[in-house]
């Protein structure tokens, strides 16, 4: 479930960036990057539970599967927060900047 969830999550931020591929205010690359990052590494770890478990690998117990679920939506949270705070430390739009630096 967590190669799912990246895989989805990394499918759908490129769809996003991909609509808005010339212009990158919003630095959804980065988020892309991650996702798929994650994704590689999700996929390498299934690669070595199949080579471990065999057969039992396409078994897993409900409440394994649960657990590898909330892993996943963890890691897309996860993403989304590192994104963000890069988002406001850039600050591509000014919002930030003219927020803080406002003539009252």
């Amino acid at each position: 479930m967590t190669l799912l969830t990246t895989v989805f999550a990394a499918i759908i931020c490129t769809i996003v960036w991909y609509r808005n591929a010339p212009n990158s205010e919003m630095k959804v690359g980065v988020l892309c990057f991650m996702y798929w990052g994650a994704s590689l590494m999700w996929l390498i770890d299934a690669i070595f539970e199949y080579a471990e478990l065999q057969a039992e690998y396409f078994n897993p117990d409900p409440l394994s599967m649960l657990n590898d679920l909330y892993l996943g939506l963890s890691v897309v949270a996860l993403g989304l927060i590192i994104w963000l705070v890069i988002l406001l430390v850039k600050d591509p739009k000014g919002a930030v900047r003219a927020t803080l630096f406002k003539k009252k």
